[in-house]
């Protein structure tokens, strides 16, 4: 929208306030009352500079080829940095100022720099390396993102009913290697047992709670599981309490 050429002072980019007023749609005088109406929530070298005599003078002849809107019979000239220019901006609290100043801060306070082209072959070679390389590491930076969105994905129903199968499959194989004769009680607990180890080598709090990443780690444990010492001697205990029922009656 605004193209002009950056005027520093004290290597700050500053606009005069006959700029400000022009670009915010207002006077030179609602400007200033603004300032000397909240002058105390401005710094000076912070959010403006004050010129007089020497320094006045000075610049006037710096900028003198600048097409910068200065009043020659001035005797102070007040410049405004891009926070100064900032606080204008919410003062007057118009669209029009704060449009503006987003294409002022955009296009002149920070304008982008235009890249440098390469002017050698090294040059151009060591542009195409240091592409080839920004390239490579999105790459695998995205390849290591859809991996990790893969095996924290919940395992899929066919996996599931797998799991579910290998978990029955291995109490009633246990039962069977060790000639078990159990009641319905007896073999909660070997489904209790084999069900918590499930979760404890998982991280889960139920089965429902299966990634893919622990479909082999279920798998692996299953393939080694017994029941704890501390499930076995529950088992015993309930098959004794049955056989002290049984004697009742």
């Amino acid at each position: 929208m605004y193209s002009l050429e950056q005027v520093k002072y004290d290597d700050q980019v500053i606009l005069t306030t006959e700029q400000l007023a022009e670009f915010y749609g207002t006077t030179t005088q609602s400007i200033a009352q603004n300032f000397k109406n909240n002058e105390e929530k401005f710094e000076e070298k912070k959010h403006y500079y004050l010129l007089k005599g020497a320094q006045l003078k000075e610049f006037k002849s710096q900028f003198e080829n600048f097409e910068l809107p200065i009043n020659k019979f001035a005797s102070q000239l007040y410049l405004w940095t891009k926070r100064g220019a900032s606080r204008h901006a919410k003062m007057l609290g118009t669209d029009r100022a704060w449009d503006v100043y987003d294409e002022l801060e955009e296009n002149y306070f920070n304008p982008k720099t235009q890249q440098r082209l390469p002017q050698s072959p090294t040059e151009m070679l060591k542009l195409a390396v240091a592409s080839t390389l920004e390239t490579a590491d999105k790459v695998e930076k995205l390849t290591t993102r859809m991996d990790d969105l893969e095996q924290n994905a919940s395992i899929d129903p066919g996996e599931y009913n797998y799991l579910s199968k290998r978990i029955s499959s291995e109490v009633q194989n246990y039962i069977t290697a060790h000639h078990l004769n159990l009641n319905n009680k007896q073999r909660a607990q070997l489904y209790k047992d084999i069900n918590r180890g499930v979760k404890e080598v998982t991280g889960v709090k139920t089965r429902s709670q299966l990634r893919k990443k622990d479909f082999d780690t279920v798998d692996r444990y299953l393939m080694d599981w017994v029941p704890s010492s501390a499930t076995l001697m529950i088992i015993e205990k309930i098959g004794d309490e049955a056989k002290g029922q049984e004697r009742l009656f």
